[in-house]
């Protein structure tokens, strides 16, 4: 299959096909079919209310989908039984808007418990490991700081360093800017450049930052909120530019004012 542009063929990391998500009888989006590629840095977004947190829940398996099938490295992950869905899970890193912290445990203490329910690592070798993933992250000597005692920004490197502690294949973000100040914005968005590299993971990750989009995003999905169905696909840089889509081109080049209003 051709990539989003056209061009060279790439390989698929996660497929989404023909999906439909709905609430009862309420359809949130219809018709969904797009890849995810490996190395991607993938943003799903949208106007307010189209639907972009719910499309990231159901590929996580939080929702299940009322048609269709998402598929990873080729595999269904809808029609997977549940121990093969943990397998799976346990590829991914997550990482939510609030951080998803506990706030009862130092940062030390919430990076450490994915490697203690997933690896056998010995207690020296995980505190080895947990005090350089919060140095990835620029934590390093945070270790014994709880949530409440740092920054919202330090929060957020907080959580990916919990995110990145497996070493994860994929890592989903949602809205991982969302409260942030324009600069730690910035650097945020350096990082998980910067980590996907250094771990080779594809990135999926709903944001309305414009900023975000045009200087991390490889590839794109737009979720319109009116014809409850994706209207744009790829590049975002390419679809701003020659979008047949006016909704499209309009959200792409939106000011700072609109583009909070279009925030969750």
């Amino acid at each position: 299959m051709a990539d989003a542009t056209g061009g060279t063929q790439l390989q698929a990391h996660i497929e989404i096909r023909d999906l439909t998500m709905a609430y009862g009888s309420f359809v949130i989006q219809r018709d969904l079919s797009f890849n995810v590629n490996h190395g991607d840095i993938f943003v799903i977004m949208g106007g307010s209310g189209c639907g972009k947190s719910t499309l990231l829940k159901h590929m996580l398996g939080l929702i299940s989908p009322r048609i269709g099938d998402i598929l990873y490295s080729g595999i269904s992950f809808t029609r997977a039984g549940d121990s093969e869905k943990e397998a799976m899970r346990q590829r991914w890193g997550i990482t939510y808007q609030s951080g998803g912290l506990f706030s009862a445990m130092t940062l030390a203490e919430n990076v450490t418990l994915p490697l203690q329910l997933y690896t056998r690592y010995n207690s020296a070798e995980i505190v080895e490991i947990v005090a350089y993933k919060l140095a990835l992250v620029g934590l390093a000597g945070y270790q014994n700081y709880y949530p409440a005692e740092i920054s919202g920004g330090m929060r957020k490197r907080a959580a990916l360093a919990r995110a990145i502690a497996l070493d994860p294949e994929i890592l989903f973000f949602d809205e991982p800017s969302a409260g942030l100040d324009p600069i730690s914005s910035r650097l945020l968005d350096e990082l998980i450049v910067q980590l996907k590299e250094s771990i080779g993971a594809t990135v999926v990750m709903v944001t309305h930052e414009l900023p975000s989009i045009f200087d991390i995003a490889t590839n794109s999905v737009y979720l319109d909120n009116i014809t409850r169905t994706m209207i744009g696909y790829g590049n975002p840089v390419d679809l701003r530019d020659h979008s047949d889509q006016a909704v499209v081109r309009q959200f792409l080049t939106r000011s700072a004012a609109t583009a909070n209003e279009d925030s969750p």
